[in-house]
């Protein structure tokens, strides 16, 4: 075994603190590495806190991560030591089912294995994520990194990036199409990135306009005060696809008036309760209101490598392990532009 550390939380209402436990040895398609950057996700401390139920304790959090290759196995053919690589919220799926021969292993239909918090297909020994300094994980779930990206910067792109990467592909965003972004947060900040990557003429919605310059900043070309009834009777019926990634509770049906004949919101956000939806705001015009769950490993591998040529990174803040926990409780408040990200070398 590897001796490994990291911070954890011992059960959801300790805070994260350090943690001593171990990996196991690379097998012949494993891949080991050290973990430079770990993002932080408001799911790690959803998790952490056991807010969505079923929690394993003690728990490593962290499925944002950066690395370097330190060691392989001997059916290792797509990576070698010294190659800077990624690792996502999945570190293992059946292999079997129709989702994941179709490159979906994110809607593996017997479940997939998750970074941390999740149990080992073989060993149901608990995952432990990228809060800690190595890993060792499955060639088939690790992502190659292009050399030309912050690794920082890029570490958000693991799960942020993906989960908003996905639906505009998905739903075939394209240029000159006027897209929707609803928030200005974590995940809303990469679709705004995305989408003007894309070409797309791309509008935020965000309920004041404290983020406005921000946004246009992060190449948003119009900004809407969702809070102002005016701004947003102006833009229904113009959109060709929304992308909602709102957590809190809001009005669906406010931004699915915003939509032409055939237009899409997809939503990525995870508000606690459901979102009464109204039905004419679907009939009327043929409108779809659809979710998406980040993405399969082809997927994400294709949009690290659409990064890599079109210069796509978060927005990050990145900190030292030891103020994970101030972390955490600033993201509460929304208080981060627009993703932390953990230094590991501060472990040592």
């Amino acid at each position: 075994m590897i001796p490994a550390r990291g911070y954890a939380a011992q059960d959801a209402k300790s805070p994260l603190a350090p943690f001593h436990f171990e990996r196991r040895e690379p097998g012949p398609d494993d891949v080991q590495f050290d973990v430079q950057y770990c993002g932080i996700c408001h799911s790690d401390l959803h998790q952490a806190r056991d807010e969505w139920g079923g929690s394993i304790f003690p728990m490593v959090p962290g499925h944002e991560i950066i690395g370097r290759v330190t060691r392989v196995g001997a059916n290792v053919t797509k990576f070698k030591v010294g190659d800077s690589v990624g690792v996502g919220c999945m570190v293992d799926t059946c292999r079997a089912c129709k989702a994941c021969k179709q490159g979906l292993e994110q809607y593996c239909e017997r479940g997939a294995t998750y970074t941390y918090n999740s149990r080992e297909r073989e060993s149901q020994q608990p995952t432990q994520g990228g809060y800690s300094n190595v890993l060792v994980v499955d060639q088939a779930y690790v992502l190659r990194v292009p050399e030309n990206l912050d690794p920082a910067a890029a570490a958000p792109l693991l799960c942020a990036g993906i989960t908003t990467y996905s639906p505009l592909k998905h739903w075939n965003v394209k240029a000159g199409q006027r897209v929707g972004v609803v928030g200005l947060g974590g995940l809303g900040h990469m679709g705004v990135k995305f989408a003007r990557a894309f070409g797309a003429h791309v509008i935020v919605f965000s309920h004041t306009d404290k983020k406005k310059q921000d946004a246009l900043r992060l190449g948003a070309h119009e900004v809407v005060v969702s809070s102002n009834e005016a701004e947003m009777k102006a833009q229904e019926g113009t959109l060709d696809f929304v992308l909602d990634t709102v957590s809190a509770p809001h009005d669906i049906n406010a931004y699915l008036r915003l939509l032409r004949i055939d237009g899409s919101l997809v939503l990525v956000g995870v508000p606690e309760k459901p979102l009464p939806v109204q039905p004419f705001s679907l009939i009327g015009q043929r409108r779809s209101f659809s979710g998406s769950s980040i993405g399969g490993i082809q997927e994400t591998q294709d949009m690290l490598d659409f990064c890599g040529q079109h210069g796509v990174v978060s927005d990050v803040e990145v900190i030292p392990i030891q103020q994970v926990n101030d972390a955490y409780t600033r993201l509460l408040k929304g208080d981060v532009k627009y993703r932390f990200v953990i230094d590991m070398k501060s472990l040592k």
